[in-house]
């Protein structure tokens, strides 16, 4: 019997960045909506239960709550402390528990904490954060009916999925945490509001991904190379002196280039598309491991400050092919239109 999992994150898109900068808001009633859409597309692929983690906003619950539903769902029988800690634990869980795939509702941050439960669940990432690269936003009912397939084994996963990448962050030799998106580096010595909301206090930023159509730091590196979640390895970048404020930026938004300093202009935030000087960068390859200057900063994980280093730490970035497998949407229902699965 096909079961899939629901992980839904009632804290994305209500951080700090809202205020700052043109985010924009997912109601905890359209999250509800998106979920409710996804238990149809997988019942009509013939999932008949879900595995779901527990929210502080009950939004499975609530959203089980339809006459149309016949999918029997099911909650964790785990401990809520509500934190980033549930998710770790859920996935983990459904891991153990046999979950052929899973549909998150998050941001980076949210799909991060899946992958540090569970590196091999094959994920159907919704997109209802603020600056996201790992998620897509894509129609919940169509999310769902990929999850069913993949899950019921109807499409094959290697036909659907490609395995995502890691940043591994080293600290004295050892693995302190991953990132699937972007590591970087603050020059501020306190976590303190977690996500990073002012960007000049960035110095240093490490990539698995740098597409053009990205927004965040994500996209300053897509202006130096493009780099998909298909292609190896990542990119690594520092931010000259002057960081992203734009200055020396002449009023017409031509950079200056008598300086010899490479300036690229991209969406660092919702709204926000300034000019980013650039002091140097180059590509990764996998399991290149990259020493960083002993310095105090504090490590900042896809979008949110994690944890402090300071000078006396020996700290290293390493890309790695190990992350979760991404199912697209889009081949795995290809691939199900072709092979006949929705004849009836």
């Amino acid at each position: 019997m096909a079961l899939v999992g629901i992980i839904a994150n009632p804290a994305a898109s209500k951080d700090i960045r809202r205020l700052v900068a043109q985010g924009r808001v997912v109601p905890d009633w359209e999250k509800v909506n998106i979920i409710r859409r996804a238990m149809l597309g997988l019942q009509s692929v013939g999932v008949t239960q879900v595995l779901a983690m527990p929210d502080s906003s009950h939004l499975v619950r609530r959203a089980a709550d339809d006459p149309h539903l016949s999918v029997e769902v099911e909650l964790l029988r785990m401990p809520a402390l509500y934190n980033e800690g549930d998710t770790v634990r859920a996935a983990a869980t459904m891991s153990q528990q046999g979950v052929g795939c899973v549909i998150t509702l998050g941001g980076d941050g949210t799909n991060r904490a899946v992958a540090a439960g569970a590196r091999d669940l094959p994920l159907v990432a919704i997109s209802t954060g603020t600056n996201n690269v790992f998620p897509v936003m894509v129609e919940g009912t169509t999310a769902g009916m990929a999850a069913g397939l993949v899950a019921n084994g109807s499409v094959p996963l290697a036909d659907a999925a490609v395995r995502s990448k890691t940043i591994a962050v080293i600290v004295d030799g050892q693995e302190r945490d991953i990132a699937l998106v972007d590591v970087a580096l603050s020059k501020e010595r306190f976590v303190a509001t977690r996500a990073i909301w002012d960007m000049n206090t960035i110095y240093e930023v490490f990539l698995t991904r740098a597409e053009p159509s990205s927004i965040g730091l994500s996209s300053i590196g897509a202006r130096l190379q493009a780099v998909s979640l298909t292609d190896p390895g990542g990119l690594h970048y520092r931010i000259a002196d002057g960081g992203i404020s734009g200055d020396g930026i002449p009023e017409d938004g031509t950079p200056p280039r008598s300086d010899g300093q490479l300036y690229v202009r991209a969406p660092i935030a919702p709204g926000s598309v300034p000019v980013v000087g650039i002091e140097t960068w180059q590509r990764i390859a996998d399991g290149q491991r990259v020493p960083v200057e002993r310095r105090h900063s504090t490590v900042a994980l896809d979008g949110e400050r994690a944890f402090s280093v300071n000078p006396a730490n020996s700290l290293e970035i390493e890309v790695r092919r190990n992350g979760p497998p991404v199912v697209s949407v889009d081949a795995a229902l290809r691939h199900a239109a072709a092979s006949g699965a929705f004849h009836v």
